[in-house]
């Protein structure tokens, strides 16, 4: 009996050694390409964290890690720590992420200034490229960043440039929408419903080009086709721009068109 006993003791301790060297191999030795795959497939639970000081330690001028670990931060709101890894993955590679960070400084924390900052260095460093920050075309993103900031003459310049880059039938519906909008912002009321309606040559289901034709329509006092361009809207309401993640910039509601509803109910007594 006894010597069943220590044979188990030694199985086991044969079983933990072995264990605990695979676990350091894969902690320590192991490729670091390989290391951070693994450790990118478990983000956000603490031995990804672990396996990342580790990278970070042994490998100081590896971007991929500081990018990859700053994603779980960012995405539970912790812009603090998230950017203090992505600002790093950016000075050790910014061709590889400014862009995202720009997207990040735009989308969700409303930095326009930032986040011009990071496109327009983008730019710079790829002449001769049409760059699209996280999938966007650029002229796109810096084209919302100056809508936020209230330079629509600016931001109008730059939502026709993205139609220039994608070209009319490739571009995103919303350059239209915003060209619009920034029209109508300038005053420029006719340039801002054939704006909406060019959208709407690409996608008659765009609730934003309906919404946006209506407040112009009533603004130059055709109420008959506002309240045409309303219903529209609140037909294809469901296919409006959105995301679960965060507000869009020109994100419209039932709210707002309720609000509309009720202004061109006034206007017809």
């Amino acid at each position: 009996m006894r010597l069943f006993i220590n044979i188990i003791k030694v199985l086991l301790a044969t079983v933990f050694t072995a264990y605990s060297l695979f676990v350091a191999y894969q902690l320590f030795l192991a490729p670091k390409e390989k290391r951070f795959k693994t450790a990118g497939a478990i983000q956000g639970y603490g031995i990804s964290q672990s396996m990342f000081d580790i990278l970070n330690w042994q490998h100081p001028d590896y971007a991929a890690p500081y990018f990859e670990r700053s994603v779980a931060f960012n995405k539970r709101g912790d812009y603090e720590t998230g950017f203090g890894y992505l600002d790093t993955a950016v000075e050790l590679k910014p061709l590889h992420h400014l862009g995202y960070r720009g997207h990040l400084k735009l989308r969700f924390l409303r930095d326009y200034k930032a986040a011009l900052k990071d496109f327009d260095q983008l730019d710079a460093m790829t002449p001769d490229v049409v760059d699209a920050p996280w999938g966007e075309d650029i002229d796109f993103s810096r084209g919302e960043c100056y809508y936020g900031l209230g330079d629509y003459q600016t931001a109008l310049q730059h939502f026709e440039q993205s139609v220039i880059n994608q070209g009319a039938d490739w571009v995103d519906v919303q350059a239209f929408v915003y060209q619009g909008l920034c029209h109508y912002e300038l005053e420029n009321y006719g340039d801002a419903i054939r704006a909406f309606k060019k959208g709407l040559e690409q996608y008659d289901t765009t609730c934003e080009a309906y919404f946006g034709l209506a407040n112009t329509y009533l603004k130059v006092g055709d109420t008959v086709s506002a309240k045409n361009s309303l219903t529209k809207a609140q037909g294809t309401l469901i296919y409006k721009r959105d995301d679960p993640y965060k507000q869009q910039l020109n994100e419209i509601y039932q709210e707002d068109l309720d609000e509309l509803t009720a202004t061109l109910s006034k206007n017809q007594y």
